[in-house]
């Protein structure tokens, strides 16, 4: 026990008395205030120490006699969890409890993904007995908008007598967050703390030079940028102007002349000149990492220590060493190792688990002392450095490229500094034209993260609460979640926005008089609301004529696609005759092969004629995308000239001609100050819109979790899961799906449509709903590689199809629609194909899997057969799942498992 921790008592004492350094104040505050019987949020930055709070919990459970879970969002997590309290406290007290690994379950102690929680919480599992303390590690994941429900859930339904130590980066809302910890949970303690354990130096590489982005001489109480950084680019600038290096004819869309960054080897050097290495430089590309990596094995750079090569193999050797050696080559085993031996490694979600858990284990020792990350780095796995480096400040989001918010920023910076080895950490922006300093000194100096909720009811949830609690009390839990919670928070700010709107149209109607003139600016108002009614009728009645012809169309038809990226010609290579949506698969003469709608058709698509085609056309297959291009063009058709018709149908209508003509009959219509008034009057209309919308929104947010699980019992009651507000022996089979699709997976079993599959079919068919493309399109037609496979996803879309349709009625959103693209993928590689050629049967457009991307597919794959195993009557389909698992996790997909 250090000197300043000798006025502690009781457990934390004891505790304190076995650690070798001293308590934080926001360690031991968090700790007093858990041994007086409290939970506690404690929030505070990356690398702070959070963990001892969650480790005192499990001190606690032990000293009790009492049970204690420890929760993680990722299974490596766990394992890293699992592997440190057991050299703490001996394996007869550690448990560990993942996806796939159940060890020593029955412990006091058991480290555990926090969906197994969840899961066991629906069960009312034995274990449950006799927990005294949960830890939830990484909680400020509940705002994920993929996984967040699950932490909600957790925190709701736990036992009100279970303590729960709740630990969460810095976020901005933490005391919102803790109110409503208070609320659900009891006597919650929040402590937060944001003060980093190592200071964090921020810095900009200009070119060769390194400046500091901050002026720190500055004895001002601003955020003001270095001015040498600011002179420096300044100068550079206009010599860079004037001395004629610009290539001509070769600018940016700005008028700026091509820059050329500092090449990574020679960045990583001087990086390692200035003693602040080991380092990540986040690269928001799976592709930049491994370009990286390519450009520094390409130069002389080499970080590694000779002293350390044996130490190197032995780790690489200890999580490699089971892969099948005919693999290593489509791996790039080969490459990966020297890179690694070099000191140099990528890190992404696209590599293999076995080579990314290599990685990390050589980052922490320091035996690896560069890495090119993706930003999901920054996120769980405890990798800190020395620096972090940022190439770019704009990342693409899923939907477009947008800069780092400060919430991203902070993270991505929190992981420089190592508690307890380096004495600062740093972090480096790389200088491009298109940077602003004062932009990176505002996302530098801003902590804005805040939580938000990411809590929405789904079949598989509102079916496990009908089953506990009944829907009246399932209704009443939801309105106690933090969605329902931030929800109802943000109406106090609507209802005081109706307010003031209400006083300012009193204001207005004062300034337009009498109610003369607001009678005819409702004919105004009335005239443009029917030109704009005209306009979306025309639109529609295009729209329904391109539909119409696309349902119509024929295998083999050649019809020209009239604008956009993809106009000219183009073969019909799958019909399409659904009635409200059709989406026929093409080729087009430019050889892209993908789906088109009635967007893509402002006029209706007629058949200019007509190709032979194969009976089967792989069209992900770049061979016979261009043959087919060729064939297409060969055929001599030529899209002719398509006028998209323009005509107002406004002269047409009685009803507009009606309202004009009473406008200009109105007395106001000739009045001098006509047109000053009508702007009070948009004013006026304008506002009155506004306040009607914020009246919505207060009638919407009200209660809105409730309303939604009230629509989705009344779906799952018209398909036989609810009767009467209990759950059928359907539901039950539903209450134990845990996938995005449940209800699909339940649909299908209880049909009996996967009956008569193999082992492999059944894992090409399931794999439908659970992989995701990563380009936008995915696939959605009944396309495999046998007949069972077709005939069967053809029946689990209609099952989809017919879902989305009750969905729609129902007023709730989407099931995420069936994913062709890892059909022919999961299907070679189930019937004990090589991995080369499983690789390139999968992915997007043709292009081969990553071997990483590849692995985790087929673990959800197995994930969902599993709960097909444990959850269909059927017994044929359940051995057959079992068969499909064990066909599956073979080779790279059962080594290193975390």
């Amino acid at each position: 026990m250090t000197v300043a921790d000798r006025s502690l008592t009781g457990e934390l004492a004891a505790f304190t008395a076995e650690l070798k350094f001293s308590l934080d104040p926001f360690q031991r505050d968090s700790c007093v205030a858990l041994e007086g019987g409290h939970s506690v949020l404690v929030c505070a930055p990356t690398g702070a120490g959070k963990t001892v709070v969650g480790e005192f919990a499990v001190h606690l459970a032990l000293a009790s006699g009492g049970k204690c879970f420890y929760t993680t969002p990722i299974k490596a997590l766990s394992n890293q969890k699992f592997a440190d309290l057991t050299a703490r406290y001996g394996r007869d007290k550690v448990g560990l409890l993942t996806g796939d690994q159940s060890i020593n379950p029955d412990a006091p102690v058991v480290v555990m993904t926090t969906e197994v929680l969840r899961n066991m919480l629906y069960a009312g599992s034995d274990a449950l007995h006799g927990l005294s303390y949960v830890v939830m590690d990484e909680v400020h994941y509940l705002a994920d908008r993929f996984r967040g429900a699950v932490w909600e859930e957790v925190i709701l339904h736990l036992p009100p007598e279970v303590r729960l130590v709740s630990l969460s980066a810095t976020v901005s809302n933490a005391e919102e967050f803790g109110a409503w910890m208070e609320t659900v949970r009891g006597d919650t303690a929040v402590i937060v703390d944001e003060t980093r354990p190592v200071p964090l130096w921020q810095h900009v590489m200009v070119g060769r030079r390194m400046f500091d982005l901050f002026d720190n001489k500055s004895s001002d109480q601003k955020v003001l940028v270095d001015e040498d950084l600011v002179r420096y680019i300044r100068h550079k600038e206009a010599v860079d102007r004037m001395d004629g290096w610009a290539v001509p004819g070769r600018r940016g869309g700005n008028g700026r002349r091509m820059f050329r960054p500092l090449p990574r080897p020679e960045l990583l050097a001087r990086l390692d000149e200035e003693g602040l290495l080991p380092a990540i430089t986040f690269i928001f590309s799976r592709a930049g990492c491994d370009g990286a990596l390519a450009q520094c094995l390409r130069s002389r750079l080499n970080l590694a220590r000779p002293e350390d090569a044996d130490e190197v193999d032995a780790i690489i050797e200890k999580h490699t060493g089971d892969l099948p050696k005919t693999d290593l080559e489509v791996l790039g085993y080969w490459e990966w190792r020297e890179a690694l031996k070099r000191g140099l490694a990528a890190h992404h979600a696209g590599m293999l688990p076995a080579f990314r858990h290599t990685v990390e284990e050589l980052f922490v020792r320091g035996l690896v002392r560069a890495v090119f990350a993706t930003e999901t780095l920054a996120l769980g796995i405890n990798m800190p450095a020395r620096t972090v480096v940022l190439e770019r400040l704009v990342k693409f989001n899923g939907e477009t490229h947008a800069e780092l918010t400060p919430g991203e920023y902070t993270q991505l910076t929190g992981r420089a500094g190592r508690r307890g080895i380096d004495v600062e950490g740093h972090a480096v922006v790389m200088w491009t034209p298109d940077v602003d300093t004062s932009a990176v000194a505002g996302l530098a100096s801003t902590r804005t993260y805040p939580l938000r909720s990411s809590f929405r009811p789904g079949y598989n949830m509102s079916i496990n609460l009908i089953d506990r609690m009944g829907a009246a009390e399932s209704r009443a839990l939801l309105e106690r979640s933090f969605a329902q919670f931030q929800a109802d928070r943000s109406v106090v700010g609507l209802v005081r926005g109706i307010e003031r709107n209400e006083a300012t149209l009193r204001k207005l109607r004062s300034q337009l008089g009498d109610d003369d003139f607001l009678e005819y600016f409702e004919l105004r108002e009335r005239i443009r609301e029917r030109e704009r009614h005209i306009e979306r009728q025309g639109r529609t009645d295009r729209r329904a004529a391109a539909v119409s012809s696309l349902t119509t169309l024929r295998r083999g038809d050649v019809v020209a696609i009239p604008t956009g990226r993809r106009a000219g010609l183009a073969v019909i290579l799958e019909p399409d005759a659904s009635p409200g949506d059709p989406r026929p698969l093409v080729l087009t003469e430019d050889k892209w092969a993908g789906r088109v709608s009635a967007a893509d058709f402002p006029v209706p698509a007629e058949p200019l004629g007509r190709l032979r085609l194969p009976r089967h056309v792989d069209h992900r297959t770049a061979r016979v995308r261009r043959d087919l291009a060729s064939a297409l063009r060969d055929t001599g058709l030529r899209p002719g000239r398509q006028r998209v018709g323009k005509k107002s149908r406004a002269a047409d209508d009685q009803q507009l001609q009606s309202l004009r003509r009473a406008l200009r009959a109105h007395p106001a219509h000739h009045r001098p100050d006509r047109e000053q008034l009508a702007r009070i009057g948009e004013r006026y209309n304008r506002v009155q819109r506004e306040t009607e919308n914020m009246r919505q929104q207060v009638a919407a947010t009200t209660n809105s979790l409730a309303r939604t699980f009230d629509r989705i019992v009344g779906l799952l009651q018209e398909r036989g899961y609810v009767d009467d507000g209990e759950i059928t022996a359907d539901g039950r089979r539903l209450a134990r799906i845990y996938a995005e699709a449940d209800l699909v997976v339940a649909e299908s079993l209880r049909q009996g449509l996967w009956r008569g599959l193999g082992p492999a079919e059944l894992a090409a068919v399931v794999s439908v709903l659970v992989y995701e493309s990563r380009q936008e399109g995915g696939y959605l037609g009944a396309t495999g590689p046998t007949a069972p496979i077709r005939r069967a996803v053809e029946a689990t879309i209609g099952v989809w199809t017919r879902l989305r349709a009750d969905e729609a009625r129902h007023k709730l959103p989407p099931t995420r629609e069936p994913d062709m693209g890892f059909v022919s993928g999961v299907y070679t590689w189930a019937r004990g194909d090589d991995l080369v050629d499983a690789l390139l049967a999968s992915g997007d457009r043709g292009n081969p899997l990553s071997a990483g991307d590849f692995v985790r597919w087929c673990r959800q794959v197995i994930d969902l057969l599993d709960q097909i195993r444990n959850t269909a009557d059927d017994e044929e389909v359940a051995g057959t799942a079992a068969k499909a698992v064990r066909a599956i996790r073979r080779g790279v997909v059962a080594v290193d498992a975390a």
